[in-house]
């Protein structure tokens, strides 16, 4: 009898032991309740407590990330949008965290969801879309104070997802097309601008120098002929030189070709006349068949001044 009322006694013991050490880990404190009041906060490490009196609720200090879901949310400008976040806190103060709020984690939860709400209604959707910093620090700060009386940090706030309507994303679409070709035409104009105001320079040096002009013709010629092409365009003043060029060479032919013309013949009863010209280049001799001639001793024709 006496046998079996140690080993109940030992058992009891052993069940009592392993019952009263607790084991916080490094990243928890341990909140001490005795006979339902709180009495202490236990550090990390090896705890022994008195069973059935007392009660040690561990909580963790790590940070906690929070997944928003997504909330169907109406804009300053009346557009309906679909938002989620994710939201990151822990714990400062361990007792608040058990005694002032039941499920802290559902009730940080809760109070996300309509602070998201609420912040991103009071924005346009280009804010929005624009400014999420702004509306995260928003957001976050709002939930640092409604926490604060809870032992909790909110540490950050992000915005995760905003998802638009189709009919919104096609309009956005089209105007973001639209301010793509206006930047186009812009940069376009911008280097016509250039562009004139460098040909007009060029055109100056031409005119100063106007052999320049001839060599860009045949720069263009080399250009053209490098891919082979059938057709060959010459600029207008190139061809007019050829042309020139073309007639002088003709007439050059026809000289050489065609024999001189044999001298007219004098009227009967007029001797040829002889021309003298004298050394002074104003000095002009003219024969004419009415002329009269002084035929002196020496027959010669009297030259006229």
């Amino acid at each position: 009898m006496s046998t079996l009322v140690i080993v109940v006694a030992a058992l009891v013991a052993l069940l009592g032991l392993v019952g009263s050490v607790r084991i916080v880990q490094q990243y928890e404190q341990g909140v001490l309740f005795r006979l339902g009041r709180v009495t202490g906060v236990r550090e990390p490490g090896l705890r022994v407590i008195v069973p059935l009196v007392e009660v040690l609720r561990r909580v963790s200090l790590r940070i906690v990330t929070m997944p928003i879901q997504s909330q169907g949310i109406i804009t300053r400008d009346n557009v309906s949008v679909d938002v989620s976040a994710v939201a990151y806190y822990r714990v400062t103060d361990a007792v608040k965290s058990v005694v002032a709020v039941e499920h802290v984690a559902a009730a940080i939860n809760q109070i996300a969801q309509t602070t998201l709400r609420k912040v991103v209604g009071q924005h346009t959707l280009d804010q929005t879309l624009a400014e999420t910093d702004t509306i995260n620090v928003a957001i976050r700060e709002i939930l640092d104070v409604a926490t604060a009386d809870w032992g909790v940090l909110v540490t950050l706030v992000e915005l995760k997802d905003i998802q638009l309507p189709e009919s919104m994303q096609r309009a956005m679409a089209r105007q973001a097309e639209a301010e793509r070709e206006k930047r186009a035409k812009i940069i376009a104009a911008e280097g016509e601008a250039l562009a004139a105001d460098q040909l007009g320079a060029a055109s100056d040096v031409m005119m100063a120098h106007p052999l320049a002009l001839q060599l860009r013709n045949l720069q263009s010629l080399v250009e053209i002929g490098v891919d082979k092409n059938t057709t060959v365009v010459f600029p207008a003043p190139l061809m007019s030189t050829i042309g020139e060029l073309g007639a002088f060479l003709a007439r050059e032919t026809a000289a050489a070709v065609t024999p001189p013309a044999p001298p007219p013949r004098p009227a009967p009863g007029i001797r040829p006349a002889t021309v003298t010209v004298p050394p002074s280049p104003q000095t002009v001799a003219v024969a004419t068949p009415d002329a009269g001639f002084n035929t002196g001793y020496n027959g010669k024709a009297a030259a006229r001044r």
